[in-house]
């Protein structure tokens, strides 16, 4: 069952119930609203800020986004590239695309204007639908990019070189399009890998995969009519979206929200009576700061609703979430694992009732099988470390025109992730670290996650990356990188003394106090601190010579 069957479903049941809100915390002239002043605000009354569509007017604008595109000559197979901002425009725009057979392509929008025609052109879209802040980057390639491409702007003022969006969706029906029948053996959509290891790559998933993550999610989180998500993070993320889409499945009400500042989350919680709330760590992390230094107060917020926080995207430290339950005990709790060419979180989770596990990236989600091989390919013995494999409905059709890189990864309906794990002895899944971020130093293989989990205990630390740089003598040394919290100052012989209670080859041979740049789905961006770093440490050790 597509997964636009959902929302067709949705219009005909719930049709006059709230299906997403968008919360714009921002005054006009972008000042943004403080937590006393948001709470002040009645939710009825919050535009221009706050903006909702219930589920029937969500049916219809993916109507008419199908019938627009029907009409300009997208089809079935055909592919379709967003480049948006969070906004109640994002989803219907994205299951119109679905509803025509195209094939859905959310760019990141952080892409500079030569990613996105590197990207346009691998995953040969012919339509580019794109936000006012992406007037700048689309114009830069507009020439190259116009060609055999619609170029299509959301907003208002189109610039020259584009159509508008709203001008060409206005005169097209509201209904069902005539389009052909879809079924989850058909392709739904083109996701591109984070670009972590280099280019991004274009990963092709059938619509199997979206329905497979949407009912996915429902089960993993319990989600009921009753409950309201709160999106955060971008959609154009396999997370964000999927995470959403058990409230599709559900029938229940989403907030997406603009703005990740603690106040902000927590007004938005309040304010809408939020439920479920996925976070990243970093965002974890500046509520529990705030809380701890009294810059926000609990009891100024309606929280006794929120049940369930969850966290996905990249290792969480156990003692952040010890940390959680010292100020929300009543919440549930899951770490989602995924990958987008798995199509997103869940292959692997904690589960709610598994918290007493918290550290471990849990076991097989709903319909997914897991096991752990070594580099000949073989499992290995319980409790020792080798490559995370999955197997399951949302696994990835292959990399798009890129045979090698899809041959390396898929062997027999299995996907090697690339994480190196281990399982315990209750058949729990542990995350050491990722493949190619294994130092190897004087032999000795060391997992970075190991490292950055032990220093996070550490109460002057707020971020911590661990990388290996080159060295003359070991190959590789340990390197920290360390992010202090706010009005924290620390010399490296206080983190040296910290240390001492790790094994001798797993301290950090160099400590560095510098932020940890992370991306827009909350992964620390190791190649950017290698590239930094390892250059200036080689320039170094030159001079000495």
């Amino acid at each position: 069952m597509p997964v636009m069957d959902y929302l067709e479903r949705n219009a005909q049941l719930y049709g006059d119930e709230v299906a997403l809100v968008e919360l714009n915390p921002a005054e006009p002239d972008n000042r943004r609203l403080s937590w006393k002043e948001y709470s002040l605000i009645e939710a009825n009354s919050f535009a221009p800020y706050r903006r909702e569509i219930t589920w029937s007017v969500f049916d219809e604008k993916a109507n008419r986004c199908a019938n627009m595109l029907l009409q300009r000559g997208i089809g079935k197979g055909d592919k379709v590239a967003i480049i948006m901002y969070n906004s109640l425009e994002w989803l219907p725009i994205y299951f119109g695309i679905l509803k025509t057979g195209a094939i859905a392509v959310p760019f990141n929008f952080r892409y500079d204007a030569g990613e996105i025609l590197y990207c346009a052109e691998l995953a040969e879209v012919q339509a580019i639908i794109f936000g006012p802040e992406f007037i700048g980057r689309i114009e830069t390639n507009a020439e190259r990019l116009s060609k055999g491409r619609l170029l299509i702007y959301v907003g208002d003022n189109c610039p020259s070189f584009a159509e508008s969006y709203h001008i060409l969706a206005a005169d097209c029906p509201s209904t069902k399009p005539d389009a052909p029948l879809i079924t989850d053996d058909d392709l739904g959509a083109i996701y591109f890998s984070s670009g972590t290891t280099g280019f991004p790559k274009a990963i092709l998933h059938k619509h199997q995969s979206l329905t497979q993550a949407a009912q996915m999610e429902q089960k993993h989180h319990k989600t009921g009519r009753e409950d309201v998500f709160l999106c955060i993070p971008p959609l154009y993320h396999t997370g964000a979206k999927f995470h959403w889409m058990g409230s599709l499945i559900s029938g229940s009400r989403a907030v997406l929200l603009k703005g990740a500042k603690p106040d902000v989350i927590l007004s938005a919680v309040s304010q809408e009576h939020c439920t479920i709330v996925w976070l990243l760590v970093p965002w974890a992390q500046d509520i529990l700061d705030a809380l701890d230094s009294g810059e926000l107060k609990l009891a100024d917020y309606e929280l006794a609703q929120w049940r369930l926080m969850h966290i996905g995207a990249q290792p969480v430290p156990p003692s952040l979430i010890r940390r959680w339950k010292e100020y929300f005990p009543h919440h549930d709790y899951d770490t989602n694992y995924g990958l987008s060419e798995s199509t997103g979180p869940g292959c692997v989770h904690l589960g709610l009732e598994n918290i007493r596990k918290v550290g471990a990236i849990g076991v097989p989600g709903y319909r997914w099988q897991c096991r752990i091989l070594d580099e000949q390919g073989q499992e290995v013995p319980q409790g020792e470390i080798g490559e995370l494999c999955v197997k399951g409905p949302g696994v990835m059709t292959c990399y798009y025109h890129d045979e090698e890189a899809t041959a390396a990864v898929l062997h027999d309906g299995w996907l090697l992730t690339g994480d190196m794990a281990r399982q315990d002895e209750e058949g729990f899944y542990y995350l050491v670290d990722r493949k190619k971020d294994v130092i190897v130093s004087g032999g000795e293989n060391i997992y970075p996650v190991q490292i950055e989990d032990f220093l996070h205990k550490y109460h002057k630390i707020k971020d911590v990356a661990v990388i290996g740089l080159p060295d003359r003598r070991l190959g590789e040394i340990s390197t920290a990188i360390i992010e202090l919290k706010e009005g924290m100052s620390c010399t490296e012989a206080e983190i040296e003394e910290f240390c001492l209670d790790l094994p001798r080859y797993k301290r950090p041979k160099k400590i560095i106090f510098e932020p940890v740049p992370r991306n827009a789905t909350g992964k620390i961006e190791k190649p950017v601190l290698r590239k930094r770093y390892g250059i200036e440490n080689l320039v170094a050790q030159e001079t000495q010579r």
